[in-house]
């Protein structure tokens, strides 16, 4: 394992002198909350000086201190001298996206101002880079609220389990698919559940960054370099839409003793990383099939420390405002990071794991003949095959279970069933969570 040190610089940026100058750069559900916190609480050695946002004036509120400046400019902001009545010493980066944020941020910190974020696709993508722009320019780059909101997973991985060897992580990083999942799990439709998760702020109006995997996708890639040390290109990771899981998933799920739920996974394999998204089956006595709601999880095991647990509301704006502001305090009280060493790695390598396979079809003769033979064909072998009574022979639904084994070959063997005239959609393919 490469040697891990201390970030510098570690001393407060204002040691002793004044409180830390703030900017929020975004006033959403987050910097709200952000505002709210700074203001109402007051925490030692922080002040809230700016607050920029597009079309500030319909974001002004009453209760932010007249001293408060309000701007639209974040030019004015970010290239005011350090002497200067505008000038900051943080610029709380709550936009999101890659772009102007990703500006936003190289511009701050070449100007020797650190950057508090909670922008997970800006960390999955330019990270590193950012972080090198902050130590060349004597500044921080902190992203604490990045994954899993207000649950510490980030601060625990770069202190609490910097010792260990993590060689597995596994969770539940976004709380839009949990609350769909979840809410299907008791038998609502997916259309109804992501309506009513549009209507609460939970989902987009247009949905596919969450139920696709692209966010969790992201939010993964930054705990497989503080976690497994491998620094990954994000679209590299395999993802699967939890879209077309059904209520008959579920229905069979329980029979087999499990649930579903949208599953971000990274593993060393015999030297080779895999890396996954995708919705799952659970089992009933995983600690990841308790989560309900917008609740998050991550799971790491580790090679001498074993399972740790990290669970909690992973979504809103106060718990995410929880860890913006906890990173702040860290700045302004002089904790120092870890610095934890990462390798740019390829993910490629396969994981053996058991499968589930919903099937749809117009009954008749040979059909489990023919799913078994092609299964052998490649080497796999059936565990079991469920069939729920109740439903008409010409739209009928079942399901297989198999062994371990390759995703490569069961994607093969499933091509080869796909042939069969019986068959009346895709078949649906999910992989079983084991240890």
């Amino acid at each position: 394992m490469p040697p891990i040190s201390a970030s510098s610089p570690s001393s407060p940026i204002n040691a002793g002198s004044r409180p830390l100058r703030i900017a929020l750069f975004g006033f959403g559900t987050v910097g709200r909350s952000v505002a709210r916190i700074l203001i109402e609480s007051a925490p030692a050695g922080l002040e809230l000086t700016h607050i920029f946002n597009r079309n500030v004036a319909r974001k002004r509120v009453d209760w932010v201190p007249s001293s408060v400046i309000w701007s639209d400019d974040p030019e004015m902001i970010l290239s005011a001298a350090k002497d200067s009545a505008n000038a900051v010493d943080v610029v709380v980066e709550l936009a999101g996206g890659l772009e102007p944020a990703g500006s936003w941020a190289r511009k701050a910190l070449s100007a020797g101002k650190s950057v508090v974020t909670a922008n997970k696709k800006l960390i999955a993508y330019d990270g590193l880079e950012l972080e090198a722009l902050a130590a060349k320019h004597n500044c921080h780059l902190l992203y604490g609220a990045a994954v899993a909101g207000g649950i510490p997973v980030i601060p625990g991985l770069e202190h609490g389990l910097a010792g260990d060897r993590v060689e597995r992580i596994e969770g539940i990083l976004n709380g839009t698919c949990n609350f769909i999942l979840s809410k299907m799990e008791t038998g609502a439709d997916y259309a109804t559940v992501l309506a009513e998760a549009q209507g609460l702020g939970y989902a987009e109006a247009d949905p596919t960054e969450d139920v696709a995997g692209y966010d969790a996708r992201a939010k993964l890639a930054i705990l497989m370099r503080l976690a497994l040390r491998a620094q990954v290109n994000p679209e590299e990771i395999q993802t699967s839409p939890i879209t077309t899981v059904t209520a008959i998933d579920f229905s069979y799920a329980k029979d087999l003793n499990c649930t579903i739920r949208q599953i971000a996974r990274a593993e060393r394999v015999n030297g080779h990383l895999a890396a996954t998204v995708r919705p799952m089956l659970v089992p009933q006595s995983s600690p990841l099939a308790w989560s309900r709601g917008t609740e998050n999880m991550v799971i790491t095991t580790g090679h001498y420390g074993g399972d740790v647990v990290f669970s909690g509301h992973g979504a809103g704006g106060n718990p995410t405002a929880v860890a913006v502001v906890s990173d702040l305090l860290g700045l302004a009280h002089g904790s120092c990071r870890i610095s934890i060493p990462s390798t740019p790695t390829k993910v490629g390598t396969e994981l053996e794991v058991p499968h589930y396979i919903r099937f749809l079809v117009n009954d008749r003769p040979g059909i489990v003949a023919g799913i078994a033979g092609a299964l052998a064909h490649e080497k796999i072998n059936l565990n079991a095959i469920l069939q729920k009574p109740g439903y008409p022979l010409d739209e009928l639904p079942f399901v297989v279970t198999v062994e371990p084994c390759r995703t490569s070959a069961l994607k093969r063997a499933l091509v080869e069933i796909g042939r069969m005239p019986a068959l009346l959609e895709k078949p649906l393919d999910l992989q079983i969570l084991e240890k």
